[in-house]
Formats: structure tokens, C-alpha cells, sequence
């Protein structure tokens, strides 16, 4: 008795560690703005956007070329992770081309001479991922192709049509609109003191996108243009509808920051999109935009970092829930702040969200405080675990509730999973268009990180019965999606360990037997994955290779996720549970390549994300819930 004595003051020591950091870390208008980190190419694209417009913010300029420069590997190459093979040959031209437009770097420096070694060696410029090319292409230093795959004319096919413009992923929509503008322009804007990068060429020729190599996409590019054909009219005058159709797409789904939804890309094609439309770039729209993209900057180890997107809202909303978890009052003033500043930003206008599930309320939450018209799921679920205990004593709460239930409910897909942005954006055949990176871009289908965490929601914070048909509906859809070893896939987290913590935690919540076959399944797969150390670790490879891949190492955020998932199903503290929670009291100061591994997953292939907040959230929830659960049982 002793001995759990002892390990359960450890545990309060450690959760009061956590918050008292919490505390002092939230911002004066309650939210919580830990940084949304994705590697080093939107430092690199905001030097070259600066530079092509010949914006010369230097100091800005000269610390992102510190920031790029710092995380450059031995061998000269850069990575989006630390176990990427020998290093990323898009992101190393990235970065190369911003050291050089930079003008803080010359090509006679070793360490760009080692960059250069490494892209040359690894297939030249010519085989970077297609949204590099863009890029490339974009500022002039690659050819454009002589199509694209979406022409401009996609904006205009009907909704009835079965391929339209709003069967894409609203995240997809965000990047097509310019992107279709800027190839049907086949648009360039190189200054003459823009690098020369043509010594990155290994074989001299243009570079070639898929679609201009594979001929399996027939099938889809034939649907197209049968729906193209339908268009009356002529087809200059169809083409230039379909430019102004992409423009006012783009100019109306502006946020308030002057961003294009938010989004890093989005914004950034969006202003070349608008510099072949004839803008001038001291237009107002430009102007507002590059200075929304400037306000995305943070700070990381002193320098600076451009972030994709801030996270302000999902930070805040899992870090007060997190808190009340771990015994914060409701009442207490950090609460109450972080609270107030989650009931200011639920979402009031419609989005594009309605176009797929018209007569709603709005009533979700978006990812960012900048985010006004593009709410999600997982973003809607956590501020209502945050605001959860005030509904009964605060109108304002409960009115905030109503609307998020509402949403919620409503947002439920056919199949009865649960999707990010938009219900029934999954049609398989978009995986066919040529697109890399195309299956997380292009469709936002039911996930088991999604589904399996808005079950969780439903069961331990409303008072729906288990034969609910919402409920059931998604336990089904959970059960049929398991993978053959127990696991689940996360589509927005390091994967399999993320997608079975949710599945886990939501069957448990809505009433699913811990024997049930599924569950059994996934909790050995979970004790067959545990490390020596207690911990468990997953690699960014996993989404790429289709499978369960060990990081190598224990993560501190995926073994929460694990030892949480573990605790949920099991009525006493197992050994393997006892190990995970001694590898999070004894490794929650680490500070090794690990502590910076990203374990958030925007496109498998080309976009990781490493949230800051993390590595505090869910060890406070995965201890929390461990002393909820076995605290009394094991101290009487």
C-alpha cells in the first residue's frame, strides 16, 4: 500500500507541475497559443514570396534564412522528420532556393554546396513533389506543364453533376481555386536577381507530373470533360466565367486576418493568383493578405517560425478540458478566461459546410482564431468538453452548447463515421485524379480519430441512450474499419496509436463490453506495440507505408495516447498500464530528438505537424484519468 501511496503523490506532483506551466503560459485574453509547427518549407516560401515581390523585410528575412539554415542535416539535406531516410529532396530545394534568394547565403558556402550535393544526388530538381513544382514554376524556375488536371472550367459543373467543385475537400478547394487561375495562366513572376537554379538539373528535361506520365486516369478526366461539354456557351467566354467563378471563390472565403481560410498555401497561391489576374501587389487584398501571413509568425528557440495556421482554438479547448480533468475548478480564473475566449469564437456565419447539410444553425468551432466560416468536428467536440460544466449555471453556455449539438449531430456522415470539415466529401474516384498527396487532399471521408472521438464525446458528456441510432450507426462504422491486428488508422495524427486511442476511448464511452472481440484486439495489438521502456513510439512512415512503423523510441504524446486508450477498457491498473505511466513521469522533461518529432499529420508524404501543446495536454489527461479511475480503489 505504501508503494501506491507513493506512486499516486507522484502523480499529483507531476499534475501540478503541468498546470502551474499551463498557467503560466496562457496569454492575457485567456487562449493558449503554443506553436503550430510544420518544418521549415513556409519559412521558406515566405522568403521567396517576399523576395519576388520585392518586399525587403530584412530582419524577417534574415532570421527565417537563421531558422532554415539551423535545421539542416549533416549530409546537407533537410527532413519533414527525424527518421526520413537520408533527408527530403522537395524540402532540401526549398530551402536551398530561400538560403540564396535570401541574399544571406551564397552558392560558395559549404553548407549550400552540401544541399546541392544532396538534391543532385537524389534526382535533381526535377523530382520534387508537385506542389514544390508549383512553386518552381510559379517564381520561374520550372516550365508549367502544358495542362493541368482540373481545368479552371471544374468551378463551373453543377452540383448535380457527379464530379463538382464542392465534391472536393474544402481544404482541397482552398489550394484548387488559385491553383487553377495561376495554371490556366500558366503564370511567372521571376525578378532578375532570383537565383539561378539550373544547376540543379540532372537530366536537362522539363519536369514531368503524373498526369502526364500514367495513363490510368482515363476514367475520371473523361467524366470531366463530358461534364465540361454541357457548359453552352463559347468556350473563350465559358473559360473567362470560370476564372472570375475561381476569383470570387477566393475573394469571398477571405477571413477577417486578410488569409485565404487561414491556410499558409492557400494564402500564398492565392496572391500569385490574383498577381496573373492583373492585381498590383500593393493592392489592398495583397497587402492584407501578406500581412495576415506575416501575423502567423511564432517564435521557436529564438527564432522565427511561419506557421500554416495557428491553433489558438484547439489548443485552448483541449487544455481547459485537460485541466478540469486534472481538478481544475470551472470557476477558477484561468478557466473562466480560456472559456470566455472559446464562447467568443463559436461560429456564427455559414461556411461552405452547409452546401452538403443545408438547414443547420452554425454552431461549430474552427482551428484557429482567424477561422470564421470553417468549423470542424474535433474542434467543436473539444470546446464542448470545455465548457461542459458551465451549461447548467451560465445561459450563455448552455445556448453555446445547444448550437454545438446541434452541429455535431448533424455533421454525421451517411456511412456513420464522422469527417474533419464536410460531411460526404468521399468519393473514391477523386483518388484517381493525378495529384500527389491527392488521397489526404482532395477527400475528408469518416476517420476513426474522428468518429472514434466524437463518440467520446457523446458518451461521457450528454445523455444519449447506447441504442441511439447516431450511436450505433458509428460503433458500426468503427467495427468494420478495424485493421486485420486490432489497430485503427488516425487520418490527422501518427497513426495507428492515435486512430485506436480514439476508437478505443469512444466504444468505451458509448457502453461497448471490454470483452468484445474488437476491443480484446486492439488492446493486445496495444501491448505488443509497448516498448521496453514502458512508452510507445510511432513513425511519421506508418502513413506512407500503410502500416503500423515503429518510431524506434518512446514518444512522450503517443504513449498518453496509448496508456489512456489502456486505461479506459481496464477496471484495475495493469503492468503494461503501470510501465506507460512510469515512462510519463519519468521522461516528461526529456529533451532529445523525440521531444520534437511531430506526431500531427496534415498530408502523408509532405505535411507533419508537431504541436508544442501536446506534450503537456495529454500526459495531464492520461495521469488524470488514471487517478480518477484506480486512485481510491488502491489506496482503501
Amino acid at each position: 500500500m505504501k508503494v501506491g501511496v507513493m506512486m499516486y503523490e507522484q502523480i499529483q506532483n507531476e499534475m501540478s507541475r503541468i498546470i502551474r506551466k499551463l498557467q503560466d503560459s496562457q496569454a492575457y485574453d485567456g487562449s493558449w497559443n503554443d506553436p503550430f509547427e510544420t518544418g521549415i518549407s513556409t519559412d521558406a516560401y515566405m522568403i521567396i514570396l517576399l523576395r519576388t515581390l520585392k518586399i525587403n523585410d530584412e530582419e524577417l528575412i534574415r532570421k527565417l534564412s537563421e531558422r532554415i539554415i539551423s535545421r539542416q542535416e549533416k549530409n546537407g539535406a533537410w527532413k519533414l522528420f527525424y527518421d526520413e531516410g537520408n533527408g527530403n529532396v522537395s524540402v532540401t530545394v526549398e530551402a536551398y532556393y530561400a538560403l540564396l534568394y535570401s541574399g544571406f547565403y551564397k552558392k560558395e558556402d559549404i553548407r549550400v554546396k552540401k544541399a546541392k550535393s544532396f538534391i543532385l544526388a537524389n534526382g535533381g530538381i526535377e523530382n520534387t513533389h508537385m506542389f514544390t513544382a508549383i512553386m518552381l514554376a510559379l517564381t520561374g524556375q520550372l516550365p508549367w506543364p502544358a495542362h493541368f488536371p482540373l481545368p479552371a472550367e471544374t468551378v463551373l459543373l453543377p452540383l448535380s453533376f457527379p464530379i463538382n467543385f464542392y465534391d472536393f475537400s474544402v481544404f482541397g478547394r482552398a489550394n484548387l481555386a488559385p491553383l487553377m487561375i495561376v495554371a490556366a495562366k500558366k503564370y511567372r513572376k521571376r525578378r532578375k536577381s532570383s537565383p539561378d537554379l539550373s544547376d540543379l538539373f540532372v537530366s536537362k528535361a522539363n519536369r514531368v507530373y503524373p498526369w502526364q506520365q500514367q495513363r490510368e486516369f482515363g476514367e475520371i478526366f473523361s467524366m470531366i470533360e463530358q461534364g465540361l461539354k454541357q457548359l453552352i456557351g463559347v468556350p473563350a467566354a465559358i473559360h473567362q466565367l470560370a476564372i472570375e467563378r475561381a476569383k470570387n471563390y477566393m475573394l469571398d472565403h477571405i477571413e477577417p486576418d486578410g488569409t485565404l481560410y487561414s491556410y499558409f498555401s492557400s494564402t500564398f497561391l492565392m496572391i500569385f493568383a490574383l498577381l496573373s489576374l492583373g492585381y498590383r501587389k500593393n493592392d489592398p487584398v495583397i497587402k492584407k493578405a501578406i500581412t495576415g501571413l506575416k501575423a502567423m509568425k511564432c517564435t521557436i528557440d529564438g527564432l522565427p517560425h511561419m506557421q500554416y495556421t495557428t491553433a489558438a482554438i484547439w489548443n485552448t479547448s483541449l487544455i481547459s478540458y485537460a485541466l478540469q480533468k486534472a481538478g481544475v475548478p470551472p470557476n477558477e480564473p484561468m478557466i473562466t478566461k480560456a472559456n470566455q475566449f472559446l464562447l467568443a469564437h463559436q461560429h456564427y456565419k455559414y461556411g461552405d459546410w452547409a452546401i452538403h447539410n443545408n438547414g443547420v444553425l452554425p454552431g461549430g468551432w474552427g482551428f484557429s482564431r482567424s477561422n470564421t466560416i470553417n468549423p470542424d468536428v474535433d474542434d467543436t467536440t473539444a470546446s464542448l468538453r470545455a465548457i461542459a460544466p458551465l451549461i447548467q449555471i451560465e445561459p450563455q453556455f448552455h445556448q453555446a452548447w445547444d448550437r454545438g449539438i446541434q452541429w455535431i449531430f448533424s455533421m454525421q456522415n451517411k456511412d456513420g463515421g464522422w469527417p474533419a470539415f464536410e460531411k460526404n466529401i468521399d468519393k473514391a474516384i477523386l483518388n484517381m485524379l493525378p495529384i500527389e498527396g491527392g488521397k489526404f487532399l482532395l477527400n475528408d471521408a469518416s476517420s476513426a480519430d474522428l468518429t472514434g472521438r466524437t463518440l467520446e464525446f457523446f458518451g461521457n458528456y450528454t445523455h444519449l441512450p447506447k441504442n441511439n441510432d447516431t450511436i450505433k450507426r458509428a460503433v458500426n462504422w468503427l467495427l468494420h474499419h478495424q485493421e486485420k491486428d486490432g489497430s485503427w488508422y488516425g487520418r490527422w495524427g501518427i497513426c495507428y496509436i492515435y486512430g485506436t486511442w480514439a476508437a478505443l476511448t469512444g466504444l468505451k464511452a458509448v457502453g461497448t463490453d471490454s470483452q468484445h472481440q474488437a476491443i480484446t484486439k486492439a488492446v493486445k495489438w496495444l501491448h505488443s506495440i509497448q516498448n521496453n521502456d514502458g512508452g510507445w513510439g510511432e513513425s511519421c512512415r506508418s502513413d506512407t507505408n500503410n502500416a503500423y512503423t515503429p518510431l524506434g523510441a518512446s514518444h512522450l504524446t503517443q504513449t498518453a495516447w496509448a496508456v489512456d486508450a489502456l486505461i479506459a477498457i481496464s477496471d484495475k491498473p495493469t503492468s503494461e498500464i503501470n510501465a506507460g505511466i512510469s515512462y510519463l513521469l519519468t521522461n516528461f522533461d526529456r529533451s532529445d530528438w523525440t521531444k520534437s518529432y511531430p506526431v500531427g499529420q496534415g498530408m502523408g508524404g509532405g505535411f507533419y505537424i508537431h504541436y508544442h501543446s501536446y506534450q503537456m495536454i495529454f500526459p495531464l489527461l492520461a495521469l488524470a484519468h488514471y487517478n480518477e479511475k484506480y486512485r481510491i480503489k488502491a489506496l482503501i
